[in-house]
């Protein structure tokens, strides 16, 4: 019976929508609202609010370095409880990267959708095996000088990188800098980019 089942989660994924809205329990566009909120109003832009109010301000980064879930929620970006919320910060030594190995465990709340990347079997098993392999296919070659660490997010424990302010990027308002934090250097496949 449940072999003609597809196994195709994108095609599922349709048909468990079209069963919904056929049987009157949600509609089209509320789910495209849904989608539209995590992909444009949730994130990744909270996460680059974050990042910005970091860089600014020293006493929310050490607070956010130590408790990064009750950091993020005194931005009312995330519940004060759930799963922790581990910031890991990029330094000219050390670089962080973030994968999920199980599944895509990913902080939804702050950075919204994951990329389908994210939870791709390859950047999973290799993310691990051969960090900076990857990070060379995104387009980030590292110096052999800096350590990579790898951070495997779970249903516990989710992990943002709090990644290294650009240079000339002094005297920046929150806002601006915010401009400059990409999502994936929040997940540690890119850097944030460089003022114009």
């Amino acid at each position: 019976m449940h072999q003609h089942l597809p196994h195709d989660p994108a095609v599922k994924t349709r048909a468990l929508e079209a069963l919904l809205v056929e049987k009157g329990l949600i509609t089209s566009t509320a789910i495209d609202e849904v989608v539209k909120h995590y992909e444009e109003d949730i994130g990744p832009m909270k996460g680059a609010q974050v990042v910005a109010r970091a860089w600014t301000d020293a006493a929310f980064k050490a607070r956010l370095l130590d408790d990064g879930r009750a950091a993020v929620a005194e931005l009312e970006f995330i519940e004060r409880h759930g799963a922790e919320l581990v910031v890991v910060e990029n330094t000219p030594e050390a670089h962080n990267i973030v994968v999920c190995t199980l599944c895509s465990c990913y902080p939804w709340s702050v950075l919204g959708l994951p990329p389908s990347w994210y939870k791709s079997y390859a950047y999973r098993s290799r993310a691990v095996r051969e960090p900076r392999v990857v990070l060379s296919e995104f387009g980030l070659d590292l110096p052999e000088s800096v350590e990579v660490r790898v951070w495997d997010s779970n249903s516990d424990i989710r992990y943002m990188v709090l990644p290294q302010r650009p240079a000339g990027t002094e005297g920046f308002s929150e806002e601006e800098l915010a401009a400059l934090v990409t999502r994936d250097s929040m997940i540690g496949v890119g850097v944030a980019n460089p003022p114009d």
